[in-house]
């Protein structure tokens, strides 16, 4: 792998891992607030999921020069995060967090599934682990999306609010970063606007077949999107929320760094 191919594989594992990281948090915030029990569990298990996922992308850049997994969770300014504006979004209702997480996980499936190509191994490697385990995020939460946007009239508009609002933020997810078209001729990653287009033409059917109007539309065998993305993360420019979050669970790494946990 040359130099460049490296850099460009670290800029992305570095988004990927913040993404996973962030949003795993984000989940984690539903323990013992979930509307049942079983909720409470499922999502305190995704979240589980997501912070192992992190933990494997870190341990990535680890292997490849970088700090120690921890270090780079709790000890990086917010300006270096990398992660997508969509997973810093604060938690919401249960309807936001639920459709951010079907919209994340879309996402997910298509990029991972992907990455199980790379010619990298140690990722090709990871990423088949990450797949096994997203499928089962992506039958508990498209079960639950779908009976909600079939429930009742406010389940109904609870979900629509939720997808209205998050869509231009879930495009933003494949927000382009420097150095992709050196990972896609090297076989390293997909290319970012393929990604793109595979989870639109994933998700906008199953989110129409719920009943739900999705802001974009079908041109021949694709769908487009109809607003704009939001993007920034990838570059490091982030919300206050993202700030809010990270002073919360860096705070007692940032106390003590040289202590023992």
């Amino acid at each position: 792998m040359t130099a460049s191919e490296t850099a460009a594989l670290k800029t992305m594992l570095f988004a990927l891992a913040d993404d996973e990281f962030i949003i795993g948090h984000r989940m984690s915030e539903w323990t013992g607030l979930g509307p049942i029990i079983e909720e409470d569990i499922a999502f305190s298990s995704m979240a589980q999921d997501e912070m192992g996922h992190a933990l494997g992308l870190y341990s990535l850049l680890h292997q490849m020069g970088e700090d120690e997994p921890d270090t780079l969770a709790f000890l990086r300014p917010a300006d270096a995060f990398r992660n997508s504006i969509c997973v810093e979004l604060s938690r919401g209702d249960y309807a936001f967090s639920l459709m951010r997480q079907l919209l994340y996980d879309g996402a997910e499936a298509e990029r991972f599934e992907a990455l199980t190509q790379s010619s990298f191994p140690d990722l090709a490697n990871l990423a088949a682990k990450i797949v096994q385990e997203e499928r089962y995020h992506w039958i508990h939460n498209t079960m639950l999306v779908q009976r909600l946007a079939k429930g009742t009239e406010e389940s109904r508009i609870r979900m629509q609010s939720a997808l209205s609002e998050l869509f231009p933020y879930s495009l933003g997810l494949f927000e382009p970063f420097g150095g992709n078209d050196l990972l896609v001729a090297a076989n390293i990653a997909p290319d970012e606007n393929t990604l793109r287009q595979r989870w639109l033409n994933r998700m906008c059917p199953l989110l129409i077949s719920y009943g739900l109007a999705v802001p974009a539309h079908q041109k021949g065998d694709n769908w487009t999107g109809d607003v704009e993305a939001v993007f920034g993360g990838r570059n490091g420019r982030h919300t206050e929320h993202l700030m809010n979050i990270l002073d919360a669970i860096q705070l007692l790494r940032k106390a003590d760094p040289k202590a023992a946990w």
